[in-house]
C-alpha cells in the first residue's frame, strides 16, 4: 500500500488518453530537449532527442529519436554522426558543440511505423509497432504533413518510398497505391 500524501479526486482530472502512433509521413518538428545519456549496455552514450510536432493535424505530438555517438562499432558511430549532421543541416546550425543549438529550429522529419525490434520474434498479431526517425531535411524538401489513414497491419519494413515530384499529389497513401 502507497500513501498518495493528498486526497486525489479522480473526477477532477481529465483520463489520459491512449498513445497512438503517428502515421508514416513527414512532419515539421523542432527539437525541444536533448541531453547525453549512457546506452543500454553501458559501452557508450547516445545523443537522446526530444521533438515536438508544429504544424499540421498532429501538432502537439511528440517525437524520440538517439543517436549512437559514442559506440566500441565504428559504423554505428558513422551513421549516428551521419544523421546527426542532416540535423545540423536541416536547422541551418553547422558548428554545434551543445545540442541545445539545435532546440527550437523547425526542420523536416520523415517517420515510419516499424516493428518494435524486441518483438521481431513475435507472431505478427503479438508484436508491438512503433514510430521510427527515418531522416531529417530542411524544411520545404518534403512535402508537409496531412492526415493519412492509419497504416496497415503489417507496416513496410523497406525504406520509405522516393519523394514524389512536385505534381498533383493524390489522397491514397503511397502503400496502397497500385503498382
Amino acid at each position: 500500500m502507497a500513501q498518495l500524501n493528498q486526497h486525489f479526486d479522480a473526477n477532477a482530472v481529465e483520463p489520459a488518453a491512449p498513445f497512438e502512433l503517428l502515421p508514416p509521413g513527414h512532419y515539421v518538428a523542432q527539437v525541444v530537449q536533448s541531453e547525453m545519456r549512457p546506452t543500454k549496455a553501458g559501452t557508450g552514450q547516445l545523443l537522446w532527442l526530444e521533438l515536438d510536432v508544429i504544424e499540421g493535424p498532429h501538432q502537439g505530438r511528440k517525437i524520440w529519436d538517439q543517436l549512437n555517438l559514442v559506440n566500441p562499432n565504428q559504423q554505428t558511430v558513422e551513421i549516428a554522426q551521419r544523421t546527426l549532421s542532416a540535423i545540423c543541416h536541416a536547422v541551418g546550425q553547422l558548428q554545434v558543440s551543445d545540442s541545445e543549438q539545435l532546440h527550437l529550429r523547425p526542420l523536416q522529419v520523415t517517420l515510419v511505423v516499424e516493428v518494435d525490434s524486441r518483438d521481431k520474434h513475435l507472431p505478427p498479431h503479438e508484436q508491438r509497432k512503433q514510430n521510427k526517425v527515418k531522416g531529417y531535411a530542411p524544411l520545404g524538401n518534403a512535402p508537409a504533413p496531412r492526415a493519412a489513414a492509419a497504416p496497415a497491419s503489417t507496416p513496410r519494413t523497406a525504406p520509405p518510398p522516393p519523394r514524389p515530384a512536385p505534381a498533383a499529389t493524390t489522397a491514397t497513401p503511397p502503400w496502397r497505391r497500385a503498382g
